[in-house]
């Protein structure tokens, strides 16, 4: 049954425009009134998550109409929270890697400018790249039944955003090809310290990784060194990989 995300607060019986990109996701697919569809809103109730019946009443020609249904609530969502912080890899190598950490359930994603990053945001073009990928990450959850989309954060610079005061997480997780770096299977086995429920910082470098200053800068703050082992991922890649593993 086709989902669709509609960010307001959602009553059952209640008559509902659809928002504009909902509405135009509606016309696509042809839907008739009388067709059943699916809403969600992000919002949870006592820590789960959930997600509307609802029916196409009206079709305009910009416009759709909907009845509310009655609330199912459905948890999807990982029980570890992770907010990914990532050097922006170049080309459409993000949109993908958006695309594919809101599928499998990540918090939120903090793209960032690194020494070594290809991908170099500001102002304007960067206000937009984040309100793109935040469409992305809503498309994602509409096809794989997330009901809580990832916030895209503002476009920063790793240094502005380790200088700023960072939440007071579970654990602030670096992924590093040093030697020293523990492997994240292990580190994530360790229930003590990252039991289910925990919320965790994921820092992972661009295309090169980040710098030994950067590492060094972020290890202040902090962070521990994590490995995914000998091989050395694309930056897309490991980014994936980790947030896989300490969702699962």
């Amino acid at each position: 049954m086709p989902r669709f995300y509609c960010p307001t607060d959602l009553t059952p019986g209640a008559l509902l425009d659809l928002p504009a990109g909902a509405a135009r996701h509606v016309q696509v697919l042809r839907l008739q009134p009388g067709d059943a569809i699916t809403l969600f809103n992000g919002q949870d109730e006592d820590g789960v998550t959930g997600e509307f019946a609802a029916t196409v009443t009206q079709m305009g020609r910009s416009a759709v109409q909907v009845q509310i249904g009655e609330f199912a609530r459905t948890q999807r969502e990982s029980a570890r929270r992770v907010h990914l912080a990532v050097g922006m890899p170049a080309n459409e190598r993000m949109d993908w890697l958006v695309e594919k950490a809101a599928e499998l359930g990540v918090a939120s994603i903090q793209p960032l400018v690194t020494e070594r990053s290809v991908l170099r945001l500001v102002g304007e073009r960067a206000d937009k790249k984040q309100a793109h990928w935040q469409s992305v990450a809503v498309a994602a959850c509409e096809q794989c039944g997330g009901n809580q989309v990832p916030l895209i954060h503002p476009v920063m610079t790793l240094a502005a955003w380790l200088a700023q005061s960072l939440p007071s997480l579970d654990a602030r997780l670096l992924l590093s090809l040093r030697r020293d770096a523990q492997a994240l299977r292990t580190f994530t086995l360790a229930d003590d310290r990252l039991p289910a429920g925990s919320d965790v910082t994921l820092l992972s470098g661009p295309e090169g990784g980040l710098s030994p200053g950067e590492e060094a800068a972020a290890l202040s703050q902090g962070f521990a060194l994590v490995s995914l082992g000998q091989r050395v991922l694309r930056a897309e890649t490991a980014s994936l990989v980790a947030l896989a593993t300490l969702v699962t």
